[in-house]
């Protein structure tokens, strides 16, 4: 089992994280953002990821500590439930429909933090998690997990759909990704590494 075990304690947040990426899509997730939650436990069981995530955090500012160090934490959950990346497939990619939205999402495991969003919300909240946090989210695990990372929002009229088909598809994406191919000798890379 790849496993992880992260977390993360500033004057802003207290995080803890345990990660299977080898699970059956269980997860218990509490960050007090009742739709941020939603969407990570989306994640997880479209990604077949065990998951155990509580934070708590300054909400009383708002909530972009609280997810973006969420991100990191995730981030540094993958790397290291991944180890040396041997034997991944490194790449991959969903398409997931929501009702009349959908979602692109694209995942390498390259070593490299990049992250390009492509898509735009009508509203500035979704319940109570600020929709410009799913940007700041996103580039966190990128820039932790040392992943590329391409979401686009292909159509959609409702923020909660479309949010929902970007999760989802994130999920699906990081699965194929690591998942282990035993045609694989060391690691999908002409560089003999990926870091």
């Amino acid at each position: 089992m790849r496993t992880a075990l992260v977390t993360r304690e500033s004057a802003e947040t207290q995080i803890k994280l345990r990660l299977n990426i080898d699970g059956k899509g269980k997860s218990q997730v509490h960050t007090d953002i009742g739709f941020f939650d939603h969407m990570l436990t989306l994640a997880a069981r479209h990604g077949f990821f065990d998951m155990e995530l509580t934070a708590k955090g300054d909400l009383e500012v708002d909530c972009h500590h609280t997810i973006e160090d969420v991100g990191i934490v995730m981030g540094k959950a993958m790397a290291q439930a991944l180890g040396a990346n041997e034997g991944i497939r490194r790449y991959g990619s969903s398409l997931v429909p929501m009702d009349e939205a959908l979602a692109l999402c694209a995942v390498d495991i390259s070593g490299r933090s990049y992250f390009v969003f492509d898509g735009k919300f009508t509203t500035e909240k979704i319940g109570g998690m600020d929709t410009e946090m799913f940007e700041e989210f996103f580039r966190a695990f990128c820039q932790h997990s040392k992943t590329t990372l391409h979401i686009r929002i292909l159509a959609g009229s409702n923020n909660h759909h479309m949010a929902e088909a970007c999760f989802k598809a994130f999920g699906r994406a990081l699965k194929e990704a690591v998942s282990i191919d035993l045609d694989i000798d060391g690691v999908l890379s002409t560089k003999g590494l990926i870091d």
